[in-house]
């Protein structure tokens, strides 16, 4: 009987064993799927940026063949946006080199 017992005892805790480790396996796998998903994700936004950036940068957009028009018309409202955010800094320039001076 007690040798029953001991076999008993050595299976239960080889079993609570497995079931731990294949937990912390588990938990592990996971973790590093979700931090690999994260990181993919944040290249594909890199990426997007990227691409985009150019376009930002030299004040152009993506036009469509069939928008021509439309985008003709953005790109006369942008010009005049671009106009007025520069005007609006050399005032705000001007103004600062005013104070400076002022001191």
């Amino acid at each position: 009987m007690t040798f029953i017992m001991n076999r008993y005892r050595e299976s239960t805790s080889s079993t609570l064993g497995s079931l731990i480790s294949g937990a912390v396996l588990g938990a592990a796998g996971l973790a590093l799927w979700l931090f690999s998903e994260a990181d993919r994700r944040q290249q594909a936004r890199k990426q997007k940026a990227m691409l985009y950036a150019p376009r930002i940068q030299d004040g152009s957009e993506a036009l469509d063949s069939s928008s021509s028009n439309l985008g003709t018309n953005r790109n006369e409202n942008l010009e005049k946006r671009v106009e007025q955010l520069n005007t609006a800094i050399a005032d705000v320039r001007r103004q600062l080199e005013e104070l400076g001076e002022q001191e």
